[in-house]
Parts: C-alpha cells; structure tokens; sequence
C-alpha cells in the first residue's frame, strides 16, 4: 500500500521538523548567556564513549566465538578499529577501518 502525494508531504514536513528540532533544541536551551549545566558537560565527555561500547556489544550478541572461525573476522576487526582509534585518535576512520576490514574478512577469507 503507497502513501498518497499528501501523505508523503507530511512526513517528510514531520522529517524535517524532527531534525530541525534536535539540531536547534540545544542551542535555544544552552545559549551562551549563561554556562552549560554540569550535568551536561559530563553528558557530552561520557556519552560517546558508553555509545560506542554499547555498540560493540550489540554488533557481538550473535557471535559464537567458540564455533569454527566464527569470531576471527569480529574480533580482527575490533583490534584493527582500536589499533586505529589509539594511532589517530580519529573516530570516523576508526571506525571506517574496522568496517572495510570486517567486510573483507567476511567476503574473501572467512
């Protein structure tokens, strides 16, 4: 079933609104008036580092590390994406790396 014409306007609008908002939410919030919040400052140093192992575990819940090669190509990978982040300290090509290695693996070796 497609969406008529009317449907699609509203929401891609909903889209736009949702994204706009959560770009421009904080900067009407925080505005440079008055200092950040403690509590946010923390947010903004803890957050990302949580995100990320949050990550990792969820992209290793079906990996059975005990069954053939099953794992190798993950945990390559992990070790490549770490080797990355610790010598650049450059997160989007840490994480670019471990995925074109991850991908490879998989592809051609295991």
């Amino acid at each position: 079933m497609s969406m008529t014409f009317a449907q699609q306007v509203v929401t891609i609008a909903l889209c736009v609104l949702g994204t706009m908002g959560t770009r421009f939410l904080p900067f009407l919030v925080f505005s440079g008036k008055r200092p950040t919040p403690r509590y946010v400052q923390y947010l903004g140093k803890a957050l990302p580092a949580a995100i990320f192992g949050m990550l990792v575990v969820y992209c290793l819940r079906n990996v059975d590390f005990l069954s053939g090669s099953r794992g190798l190509s993950e945990l390559l990978a992990i070790a490549a994406t770490a080797g990355l982040h610790l010598w650049k300290r450059q997160m989007l090509l840490s994480i670019a790396g471990g995925t074109v290695l991850y991908m490879l693996l998989v592809q051609t070796v295991f």
